[in-house]
């Protein structure tokens, strides 16, 4: 194979792209197709009586719609669901690699990593580098903190000395820019792929690729380890396309890592009953129980601030914070209500600050929280997840709130007593009334410390 076809096979190789993405002129592209290298397949098909788009699965008849194509001529269906990757329709075909598959085999082991795991953490990086080398699908079911990205790294190491394929899947940006780097030190002769919205690499081939969920949609049988990290995240669990492009991503014969601390109930269901295969870590890496939730009833708290007035339950342990130079995070059900409340809490201190998903200066603010510029974050759930401070008290205004399940509280509570210098803290739920899944998160939280301590994973 010369250099130009290694350049389409690097290119192509476990894609699913469209014609206009290939970078190569089209004599080459007619080339590869004659010699049967590549392969050309329907990006829409018909199923019975209903349209299916081939790369992302969506079925909907609402998200599909139709647009006079200069291509065939006619009025052409094309997926709305996933055209924030390119427009797929019904004259536009997807093309992938069938030549040669790309393999890197070596004896050398890649990983440089000289730290230490903890108990339950090397229980699970066994159980890890097993499915991997068995190809089986296994859940990690670790509480928040408990060190995961590490006990990935001996199963990477073993997938990556065979020549094989291994993507991480992450569902937001954050995370895969906050993996990237440390895996990168790592693996640091492995060719490392960051793969998200706007991403530099995204044209590039990497033995390990750290993407978010919605970049595999470019993806088919492209690798042999898949690892979804927070698998029961937004929008990854609630977006069956995502679920299909992860999984059309998978070689037929692979190993699926699914990573979570908050499983749902089905899934729980099934690890008590020995229907899922899985494995636990209940306990954080340096040895540290789990700072349990406290409630506190504050009344009409939407009424307070309504009336320009901060509840004074929340007020007092605010201000108790500011006085200790503690740094807090405020979780806020919505970004209008937490909007109503910063000006009120700006009158604590000034330098009180807000963050949400569409705030432009989201990065900074959170780089500002890590460099103990602001003492205060007012956030929506956004900050669930992917981020650790080191030395925090936590809130939940509004604990009753129907976005504050029990998955998200858990891992709310899961900021506070993270680093090993500062394991204690507090988290506090503010309510105005007790729910089902305020008591379902405590009881969560709890049962992991009893768990911990039975296995004799904390001290």
């Amino acid at each position: 194979m010369n250099r130009f076809s290694s350049s389409v096979q690097s290119f192509t190789s476990g894609r699913h792209l469209l014609l206009s993405e290939l970078p190569f002129p089209q004599d080459l592209i007619q080339h590869h197709l004659n010699n049967g290298y590549l392969q050309l397949e329907d990006g829409i098909r018909k199923e019975g009586r209903y349209y299916v788009c081939v790369r992302c699965g969506n079925r909907d008849p609402q998200m599909f719609a139709s647009f006079p194509c200069a291509r065939c001529r006619k009025f052409c269906l094309y997926c709305r669901c996933c055209i924030m990757m390119g427009r797929v329709s019904e004259c536009t075909p997807l093309v992938s690699w069938k030549g040669p598959p790309h393999r890197s085999v070596t004896s050398h082991d890649l990983l440089q990593w000289d730290g230490r795991l903890s108990k339950g953490q090397l229980t699970a990086a066994r159980a890890v580098q097993n499915a991997v080398e068995e190809k089986e699908d296994l859940l990690v079911w670790a509480v928040c903190g408990a060190g995961k990205t590490e006990i990935l790294f001996d199963g990477i190491n073993a997938a990556l000395q065979k020549g094989d394929r291994v993507c991480i899947a992450a569902p937001r940006t954050d995370v895969v820019l906050e993996l990237s780097p440390r895996l990168k030190k790592v693996f640091p002769t492995v060719p490392v792929t960051a793969l998200y919205g706007g991403s530099p690499q995204r044209n590039e081939y990497g033995s390990l690729v750290i993407s978010t969920t919605h970049q595999l949609y470019r993806y088919k049988e492209a690798f042999d380890v898949v690892i979804v990290d927070e698998v029961d995240a937004f929008p990854y669990s609630y977006d069956p396309t995502l679920q299909y492009a992860v999984e059309k991503s998978r070689k037929p014969s692979s190993a699926m890592i699914y990573l979570t601390a908050t499983p749902n109930e089905r899934w729980q269901r099934q690890c008590r009953q020995g229907k899922r295969k899985f494995v636990s870590i209940p306990a954080r890496y340096h040895r540290h129980p789990l700072p349990v939730p406290k409630i506190r009833w504050i009344g009409n708290w939407k009424k307070s601030f309504i009336k320009g007035r901060i509840p004074k339950e929340l007020k007092d342990w605010t201000q108790k914070r500011l006085t200790k130079n503690k740094q807090v995070l405020l979780f806020f059900p919505s970004v209008r209500m937490m909007n109503d409340a910063l000006p009120l809490f700006k009158k604590l201190h000034s330098r009180i600050e807000a963050v949400h998903a569409e705030d432009p200066a989201r990065i900074e603010k959170v780089e500002g929280m890590r460099r103990k510029e602001i003492p205060v974050m007012l956030t929506t759930t956004i900050l669930e997840r992917g981020v650790t401070f080191p030395n925090l008290d936590v809130a939940v205004v509004g604990a009753e709130e129907m976005i504050f399940d029990e998955s998200a509280l858990v891992q709310i509570s899961g900021r506070v007593g993270r680093s090993a210098d500062y394991p204690d803290g507090e988290i506090m739920f503010f309510h105005y009334g007790l729910t089902r899944e305020i008591i379902k998160a405590i009881r969560h939280i709890e049962r992991m410390n009893l768990e911990a301590k039975k296995r004799g994973l904390i001290d």
